[in-house]
Formats: C-alpha cells, sequence, structure tokens
C-alpha cells in the first residue's frame, strides 16, 4: 500500500517533524487515534508496547489527529497530551491538524472511537496493523515483532 504520508506534525515537545521522514530507516511502531475517545485506549497501547521487553528496541510513535478541533483549542488539548508523559515521550508523540483523510486512509480507519497501530520495518512497509483494545490484540503484535 502507500507509503506514510508526508505531512508536517508538531511534536508535544513543540519541534515540527514530517513523521515519514523520522522514521525512515527504523523499524517503529506507530500507534494514532483520531478522536478523544481513542486517546486512552492508544495511551494504554503505548505503556504495553514500552512495558513489554519481547518487544525492546523497537522506537514507538504515538499520533493524534487533531483537524477537527478548533484551532482555539488545540493548544489546550496538546497540553493535556503531555501530562505525565517524559521528555522523550512528548518528542516521539504528534499531531496533525490536516491530511486527515489521507490519514484515515494509511489506517483502514472504520471505527474512529478505535486507536490504529502499524508495525513499519525499517524500509516503511507495514508488517503489522491492528486497531482496538491492546489486550485483545497483544498476541498477535508479539507473533509480529519477531
Amino acid at each position: 500500500g502507500p507509503g506514510l504520508p508526508a505531512t508536517e506534525a508538531q511534536t508535544l515537545s513543540g519541534n515540527r517533524v514530517t513523521l515519514s521522514q523520522s522514521v525512515a530507516g527504523h523499524s517503529v511502531w506507530l500507534v494514532m487515534g483520531f478522536s478523544k475517545d481513542a486517546g486512552d485506549p492508544c495511551s494504554d497501547w503505548a505503556r504495553s508496547l514500552r512495558g513489554d521487553p519481547a518487544l525492546a528496541g523497537l522506537r514507538i510513535w504515538e499520533a493524534a489527529m487533531l483537524a477537527g478541533a478548533p484551532d482555539f483549542i488545540r493548544g489546550v488539548i496538546r497540553s493535556a497530551m503531555r501530562r505525565g508523559l517524559s521528555p522523550a515521550e512528548q518528542d516521539a508523540f504528534v499531531t496533525f491538524v490536516k491530511d486527515e483523510q489521507l490519514w484515515r486512509s494509511y489506517f483502514c480507519v472504520s471505527n474512529d472511537k478505535e486507536p490504529y497501530v502499524v508495525l513499519l520495518d525499517a524500509q516503511g512497509k507495514i508488517r503489522w496493523r491492528g486497531h482496538g483494545m491492546a489486550k485483545d490484540l497483544e498476541p498477535q503484535l508479539r507473533a509480529a515483532a519477531h
């Protein structure tokens, strides 16, 4: 399928990045949410991936689509997302405010209340994709990581 969209994003630490460039040449997990309802389940995914020694060694990027939020509220949303995250985690958490349809297509979004997860290899190819609760998909993701 198509590669990661080349959309500029802002990390929670305030840096501008293009995720497709930032992950190039690395195997990574990408966890993305498309609504407020998906926020906590996305955080659960990230914690599960970070805390699993069998999955150690792969960088984890979190992302949130904020295109639907009014401009004046996006700073408040980003501030709330920063709470409880280390500086390194904030550097690997991006927010998008454009290209929502491209990202929905990339993740094959069918329910924006669920988190979406992909495992990308160093060439940017999707090696595994899933959506839903981390605990329900853990056996599949462990198999994909090996």
